[in-house]
């Protein structure tokens, strides 16, 4: 049996995705004229990718992504705001265009066992 051709991995957004992500990122929170510097927001979501394509632990993160506190501040912050919803939308439909997707094929991790201490009955 043939295998498909693989396609590159997306570890990091590429620029033409950054572009389309960018604005969506100032809408939620717009960019001030003063005031401490805001940190790379393009580093923070490629951590963040690196982070749910991994699995690792937030403070496993290479540093080349920036401080694994800001990278998990970030996430909640836009989970709980509703704007990582958003940015992984965008991101699954542009894989989609590009034919990246299988969705043929997906699988979910997870484990089972017995509670330690009981657990609620």
């Amino acid at each position: 049996m043939a295998r498909k051709p693989r396609f590159p991995t997306l570890w990091e957004v590429p620029d033409d995705l950054w572009d389309r992500i960018r604005p969506i990122l100032d809408e939620h929170e717009p960019p001030k004229p003063t005031g401490r510097p805001r940190v790379d927001r393009r580093r923070v979501l490629d951590g963040i990718i690196f982070r749910l394509r991994t699995g690792c632990q937030w403070n496993h993160i290479p540093k080349v992504y920036g401080d694994d506190s800001t990278l998990h501040r970030y996430f909640q912050k836009w989970v709980a705001e509703g704007v990582f919803e958003a940015l992984w939308a965008l991101i699954v439909k542009e894989c989609k265009d590009l034919g990246k997707v299988d969705w043929e094929w997906q699988s979910a991790d997870g484990a089972m066992g017995k509670a330690r201490m009981g657990g609620m009955r």
